[in-house]
């Protein structure tokens, strides 16, 4: 039997989504909740990693597994064997045919950013941060240079494994919100802190310290060194993958619209 699930996690406890010797990562607390719950060995595959403090609303996952429990079965089982921070939103069980990985369409994010002279305190770990105030005529213009296909390398981490940094962004948008800023991205993939590092060129373009048309000119450049630091992870938010409606997965959680 194959499973698909669809989690949420607050990532500020967790060394990322990827398993790790220390068996702090979010993969590490998942797999022993299944295994715990189905009696034997459970290993998953995600439709996209998360780096450290990086949240989810919508991770999905697969695994086979020999026993067979019903979709409402492996949402009770599993959550009650998980920390509070993670939680199984719903289960689809599928073929063989369904990776959540490859069958996935696009994949979509959410970075969540308080405008403020004061920093975060009870939304701490969750947003990111902008001191200044932001203009959003000026970032949306920026933020249109970035649509398309194009090679990302300017906005890649030297760390990343993708074998090609061509990719393409089919969406940028920007909602604001009282004093919090919500800016959605949608591509057919994503590179190693390929997010964190355009925010943190839309963050200086907001703030008036760089025009928007430098987004175009990091761009061209295809070096990392032309960009803006990486920005910070916290306001991240992984908001799933897109599938053809023949698998029948969710497209999102509850969780989706209780985001600023």
């Amino acid at each position: 039997m194959r499973v698909a699930l669809g989690l949420c996690y607050n990532g500020l406890a967790y060394h990322g989504w990827q398993s790790q010797s220390c068996g702090q990562t979010v993969q590490d607390r998942l797999e022993a909740a299944l295994s715990t719950f189905a009696a034997q060995r459970i290993s998953t595959l995600c439709a996209g990693r998360t780096d450290a403090g990086v949240h989810a609303l919508m991770q999905v996952v697969h695994f086979d597994a020999e026993c067979e429990r019903s979709s409402h079965a492996w949402v009770r089982g599993t959550n009650a064997n998980l920390p509070r921070d993670i939680a199984v939103q719903w289960a689809v069980l599928t073929n063989r045919e369904f990776h959540c990985r490859a069958c996935a369409r696009s994949r979509r994010y959410a970075y969540v950013l308080l405008e403020s002279p004061i920093r975060p305190s009870v939304d701490c770990g969750r947003v990111g941060w902008s001191f200044r105030p932001l203009d959003q005529a000026a970032m949306e213009q920026a933020a249109s240079h970035l649509l398309g296909e194009h090679d990302f390398t300017s906005f890649r981490a030297s760390q990343c494994q993708a074998l090609s940094p061509v990719k393409n962004l089919l969406d940028i948008r920007l909602h604001k919100r009282g004093a919090y800023w919500r800016i959605e991205f949608e591509a057919n993939a994503f590179l190693h802190h390929m997010i964190r590092n355009i925010m943190g060129c839309l963050v200086q373009i907001g703030q008036g310290k760089k025009t928007p048309d430098w987004m175009l000119e990091v761009l061209n450049a295809r070096d990392r060194r032309a960009a803006a630091p990486t920005f910070s992870p916290d306001g991240l938010y992984f908001l799933g993958p897109r599938y053809d409606s023949v698998w029948g997965m969710p497209e999102r959680t509850a969780a989706y619209d209780a985001l600023p």
